[in-house]
């Protein structure tokens, strides 16, 4: 081999070990992930960020598509009644790179959840609107609306949840005046002149009657080309839900969180107890300090079932070089990946 061929592959070589890694995983983006097999939402997102969306616009397009196909009935609209049978809508944005969050809470009359959060995001100094106002500011920059959240199923689920004496509910340590309330504290309502009255069986509460078709949320994570990440949740939050209560949806760090420079989580189940751990926080932390996505997500669930044994959920944990896993409690969790490595949207399982 002449000199000159022989330089020439020497600088090559260099070459390949130096963009070498970079190569090899620049194979694994754009990623897109998600709770659950919802692969229609899965594949729009994907669409977008492969068409060269950004990670964020991407997550608005997986999270609105699963709002309009109603996933499971507990995404969007016409899902999950709260005890008057009304549906409300919990939506939260973050993206990773400048850390900025858009979120609504208990929004009524407004049936676009990720696109008001994204508002809320871009075009207002604050992270959270809520109720009433923020359906008026939903509104009020453009999204259709006022809207009947409701639908014949959610309508007839509670017509027959009011007909089985409004059980399960969320209420604890009280009584109701009649058999679906309203509800006073015992000693008070056992005080007063209501005394006699239908006073009712125990009510339930925490994960007992927690479920895949009353309790869910779909948490989407997206890297960009960039390596850019944002993450994005939707929910219609807890069937039979006391009217007001705001889940884990809209809260950053408990049912999604997302850091650019580490990675991304997402969560499902039971978000009253999830919100007081802020699990996804907890598991970018732990991959910041050096744990793999595996470990990072089964610490972050120990956390809360060493306080609530009893509890239902699950996360998924995914670093910036693409490797992702699960861990859940109490229930078989799946959540669904697309990479450019993959003909379509891979389902993958995670038992408890």
């Amino acid at each position: 081999m002449a000199f000159r061929d022989l330089v020439i592959l020497c600088l090559f070589l260099s070459f390949s070990k130096v963009f070498g890694s970079e190569i090899q995983n620049s194979v694994r983006f754009p990623l897109v992930i998600s709770t659950w097999p919802f692969l229609d939402a899965v594949r729009a997102a994907w669409m977008a960020v492969d068409s060269g969306l950004s990670a964020v616009d991407s997550v608005v397009e997986g999270c609105s598509t699963c709002e309009v196909l109603r996933c499971d009935s507990t995404v969007g609209p016409g899902g999950s009644p709260d005890e008057n049978g009304e549906t409300t809508l919990d939506a939260m944005i973050m993206d990773g790179t400048t850390m900025e969050v858009g979120a609504v809470g208990s929004m009524r009359y407004v049936k676009d959840g990720i696109k008001a959060a994204k508002l809320v995001m871009q075009h207002t100094k604050h992270t959270f609107l809520v109720g009433d106002q923020a359906s008026s500011f939903a509104i009020s920059m453009g999204l259709p609306g006022p809207t009947d959240l409701s639908s014949p199923e959610s309508t007839q689920k509670w017509i027959k949840w009011k007909e089985e004496h409004c059980q399960p509910n969320f209420r604890k340590d009280v009584m109701p005046v009649k058999t679906c309330g309203p509800y006073h504290l015992k000693n008070l309502l056992l005080n007063s002149n209501l005394a006699g009255t239908c006073l009712g069986g125990p009510r339930l509460s925490g994960s007992s009657h927690i479920g895949l078709h009353n309790h869910d949320t779909i948490s989407m994570a997206v890297i960009d080309e960039t390596g850019h990440i944002a993450v994005g949740t939707s929910t219609n939050g807890a069937t039979f839900k006391i009217p007001g209560r705001v889940g884990d949806g809209p809260i950053a760090g408990s049912s999604a969180y997302a850091d650019s420079d580490i990675g991304a989580c997402g969560a499902t189940g039971d978000g009253d107890i999830m919100m007081r751990f802020l699990p996804c926080y907890q598991v970018v932390e732990s991959m910041r300090l050096g744990m793999e996505p595996r470990v990072a997500a089964k610490d972050a669930i120990s956390r809360i079932t060493r306080k609530f044994p009893e509890f239902i959920g699950a996360i998924f944990a995914v670093n910036k070089r693409g490797v992702h896993a699960g861990a859940c409690h109490g229930w078989t969790f799946q959540y669904s990946v697309k990479n450019p490595t993959m003909k379509d949207v891979e389902v993958f399982t995670v038992l408890p």
